[in-house]
């Protein structure tokens, strides 16, 4: 079962509703989550991070609940999230990054040591392993930030605009690298960048007002677009339309 959310609503105190009563399930492999300003995707990739929690209606992940307290633990560790802005410790390598956060959750010093080569072989940083991560550029650190959290094994990654701040070829390189993974993980990524979607994610949601406006494979979403699906803007007009229609 992938990544579920049952009649959830969430507001910030003293607010709106910012997810409203919403039931949307994920499929697997690679999903982009497109929608304007203020439309809930932080939000909602936070809740399903466990870091906010809803005030109706629960999320889960193969039946198992971030607020059941016996299911709490299992659920953390399938479940990874990056948030828009990672941060990392002064002075230290990649290595010892991903083993602090292999550590952080419940691996031992030993697995998590082992784990991280592989973590880093998997997002293309094996030769900077021992490299301090304030001496990559953006992009890199980006990776570094993907590999911390793959490296207990999570099932699923969440990732808050990731592509902020990434020149055009960093940018390319981060959507191949969500490409190789969605075979393994299943990837969950917010943008506003909607260039390129068919080559790197197979499932599009639409989120705006804390509501789905669409939730389908890529092709599906692009013919949104009409006469010019196999245009370069065939992407930001299916999105256009998607907006202004409120199609689900």
């Amino acid at each position: 079962m992938p990544i579920t959310f049952r009649e959830c609503t969430f507001r910030y105190r003293g607010g709106d509703d910012v997810i409203q009563n919403l039931d949307l399930a994920f499929t697997s492999g690679a999903t982009v989550l497109l929608g304007p300003n203020g439309a809930g995707k932080s939000t909602l990739l936070s809740l399903g991070a466990s870091a906010l929690r809803p005030q109706s209606g629960g999320v889960t992940f193969n039946g198992l609940s971030p607020w059941n307290r016996k299911q709490s633990a299992a659920y953390r560790a399938a479940v990874a999230w990056l948030p828009q802005k990672p941060s990392f410790l002064s002075g230290m390598t990649c290595r010892q990054h991903v083993t602090y956060a292999g550590w952080l959750k419940g691996m031992t010093q030993r697995d998590a040591s082992s784990a991280s080569g592989e973590a880093l072989e998997r997002v293309g940083l094996a030769k900077q392993a021992d490299r301090k991560v304030s001496e990559l550029s953006g992009g890199q650190q980006q990776r570094v930030a993907i590999a911390q959290a793959l490296v207990h094994r999570a099932k699923v990654l969440l990732l808050d605009e990731p592509t902020v701040g990434l020149d055009p070829k960093q940018r390319r390189s981060f959507l191949q690298l969500i490409a190789s993974l969605r075979d393994e993980t299943h990837v969950i990524v917010s943008t506003h960048d909607i260039a390129d979607i068919s080559e790197s994610f197979s499932d599009v949601v639409v989120l705006h007002g804390g509501k789905v406006l669409f939730n389908g494979p890529v092709p599906s979403f692009l013919a949104h677009s009409g006469t010019r699906i196999h245009s370069e803007r065939a992407a930001e007009d299916a999105y256009t339309a998607v907006l202004e229609g409120g199609s689900r």
